[in-house]
Formats: C-alpha cells, sequence, structure tokens
C-alpha cells in the first residue's frame, strides 16, 4: 500500500518538539542520534547528540523529523501544514488545545460551512496543522 508520512526539520530542537508531540498526539517514539550512527565518526563531537531520526508512531499516522538542517539553513513556510483528522469531538478538542499552546491560533475550533468541527493553527515550532472531525455533523444528526 502506497503511504506518505510528514517528515518535519528541527534545528537542534526534534528532540523537544517530537516529545510535546507525543504528549499531545500519543503514540510511540524512538530517537537515533548522529552519536549512534554509521556518520558519528564523520561528524564533530558537538553533533553526536543531534536527531539523526525520529519517529512517531501511532495506530493511524507516522510523524518523522531530523536536526539535519540542508546547507542553505532552515527555511519555514506556509506551503505546508499536517492535516490531523479527529475521530470524535472530546478528541479534536484536545489535540487542538494541547498543539495551540505557546503558539497560533489562525482559526478557532468551530463547525464549518461543510458541517465539521475544523481549525488551524501554528505550534510553537513555527509547524502549521489543520484540524478536522467529520464526525461533529454526523454526531448531531444521531441526538
Amino acid at each position: 500500500m502506497l503511504q506518505i508520512n510528514s517528515y518535519l526539520t528541527f534545528n537542534g530542537n526534534c528532540r523537544e518538539a517530537m516529545t510535546f508531540y507525543k504528549e499531545c498526539l500519543g503514540g510511540e517514539l524512538i530517537f537515533q542520534t548522529l552519536g549512534e550512527s554509521a556518520l558519528s565518526n564523520k561528524m564533530p563531537k558537538k553533533m553526536k547528540d543531534a536527531i539523526l531520526q525520529a519517529t512517531l508512531t501511532t495506530r493511524h499516522f507516522i510523524l518523522m523529523a531530523s536536526d539535519m538542517v540542508p546547507e542553505n539553513g532552515l527555511i519555514k513556510g506556509n506551503s505546508v501544514s499536517l492535516s490531523l483528522n479527529c475521530g470524535s469531538e472530546e478528541e479534536i478538542k484536545k489535540c487542538y488545545t494541547k498543539l495551540s499552546e505557546n503558539g497560533i491560533v489562525k482559526q478557532p475550533l468551530e463547525e464549518n460551512f461543510w458541517g465539521a468541527l475544523f481549525g488551524d493553527l501554528t505550534d510553537k515550532y513555527g509547524n502549521n496543522w489543520i484540524l478536522n472531525c467529520n464526525t461533529h455533523k454526523i454526531e448531531k444528526q444521531i441526538k
């Protein structure tokens, strides 16, 4: 099965950010540092603790990240967002509250014209998130 996973790049704070995402979204988090890799002997000592690969795995998605910034530096833009589809109103509220902590709320959670609970934010690490819960409309119809 073909699958796309999100991959984030950080500038030295990958461990902190991925730990934050684990606290927000749950799952199992694994880190590999440069010091633990075959590249260890080729890197300066100060880079041994840098994250080569971080993987947050849940039942529904994989979020990967690294501290390996390209030569032209880390350039954050608004052309990419992580879209999180939630299964319940409780889940979307919990995730939105945690992810928006010390971040920028672009659109608060509210029922949108397509009948879903929707919100948009930039987290404290500069990453854009779109949260959506289609079951909100369904739950209202059942009640």
